[in-house]
């Protein structure tokens, strides 16, 4: 004997988790919710050969791209081998990455990413030689070399049963690469500067300049909600008049907003969000389906063949005791959540109800579902 049951939810799905974001107007400093223009990081990337592998890299008949560079180098060095039968497994190909900071001074360590670019099967205990980075502009910054850290472990047998753990074939050199071109970026000698705020809104845009001038009057200036402008005082430089404008403190805003993550069955939503007048109930049906099946056995000398009868019993049972909630015009985060939670939804429920009073014109804000 088995048994089925179904589970029919008017709405919802299965609970994990709901969280409530932290207050939309508490104190922040300018720095954290702007970006200043001009103070970024810079992506460069290269191409280079990974040599000293134990018979894990590119095979050249396969991988073109890896004998030519290897050709060329070992001709830079005074080697010519154009005409050599070269079937090493000990290089691979690889592209190099790397992020070079603001500001970053000639000489600075950058920390860079190794990737193979063929077929090579590990990265393990090679070593990068020389490799250019170059930026979006074409222009070599800075200069990589050395030994490839992949993280990963691998484990073989003779009969070929073998176990991998990471991804050996990808890796990075802490501080393998030496900057070796600056960006220019003059910040100093500037006359205005452009903030971009990280979630452009209005009122936040209003707030910062509002902040701004109060201490340095006639400096800042609202562009649009995601851009404020910058201007130093007299006989001030744009180094030291960020240094203090950056620590200003504001409240920030933003839109009411609804985030479910119905994968994770995860519901966030911030204090800002209101729901107009609306009724709701929830209830639960289960149904019941037991198979008990009967044998039936033929009688002596019947020449009959025993079979097996199916016998279904089926129930349908629905929850009692839920009422009818209902949530008044204007009502608040707290008051929805007491709500629903007085229903006894789970998350994953409060999802499908959340869902519904939006789709019903009731719930003031914005849902994003992840």
């Amino acid at each position: 004997m088995f048994t089925r049951l179904f589970r029919l939810a008017a709405v919802g799905l299965t609970a994990v988790a709901c969280l409530a974001a932290p207050p939309a107007f508490a104190a922040s400093r300018i720095k954290d919710v702007v970006e200043f223009e001009g103070v970024r990081e810079n992506m460069l990337t290269g191409a280079g050969l990974v040599v000293g592998l134990n018979g894990t890299g590119d095979t050249l008949r396969n991988s073109p791209q890896t004998r030519q560079a290897m050709e060329a180098m070992l001709e830079r060095l005074g080697n010519n081998v154009r005409d050599a039968n070269l079937n090493a497994k000990n290089v691979a190909m690889v592209m190099v990455t790397a992020r070079l900071p603001a500001f970053a001074a000639a000489g600075s360590p950058v920390d860079v990413s190794v990737s193979a670019a063929g077929d090579a099967k590990s990265l393990l205990g090679g070593t990068l030689l020389v490799t250019s980075l170059v930026g979006a502009d074409g222009q070599v910054y800075a200069v990589a070399q050395g030994t490839v850290q992949t993280g990963s472990v691998s484990a073989g047998g003779a009969s070929g049963s073998a176990v991998l753990k990471g991804v050996p074939t990808a890796g990075r050199i802490a501080g393998g690469a030496l900057v070796e071109r600056e960006t220019g970026f003059q910040l100093a000698s500037m006359s205005q500067m452009r903030m971009t705020l990280r979630n452009p809104d209005f009122t936040t845009a209003t707030r910062i300049a509002q902040a701004v001038n109060t201490r340095y009057p006639g400096s800042a200036a609202v562009e649009n909600p995601t851009i404020v402008t910058l201007k130093p005082p007299a006989g001030q430089n744009m180094v030291g008049f960020v240094t203090a404008v950056e620590n200003l403190p504001i409240e920030v805003d933003s839109p009411a907003k609804l985030v479910i993550d119905e994968v994770a069955g995860v519901v966030v939503m911030d204090e800002n969000v209101r729901i107009s007048t609306v009724a709701i109930a929830q209830g639960n049906l289960t149904i019941s389906v037991q198979e008990n099946p009967r044998i039936s056995q033929p009688a002596p000398f019947s020449q009959g063949q025993t079979a097996v009868e199916p016998a279904s019993t089926v129930s349908v049972e629905e929850e009692k005791g839920r009422k009818l909630i209902m949530l008044k015009d204007g009502a608040s985060l707290a008051s929805l959540v007491n709500g629903l939670n007085a229903l006894g939804v789970t998350p994953r429920d409060m999802i499908s109800i959340l869902q519904a009073i939006k789709a019903a014109g009731a719930l003031q804000a914005d849902i994003e579902v992840m």
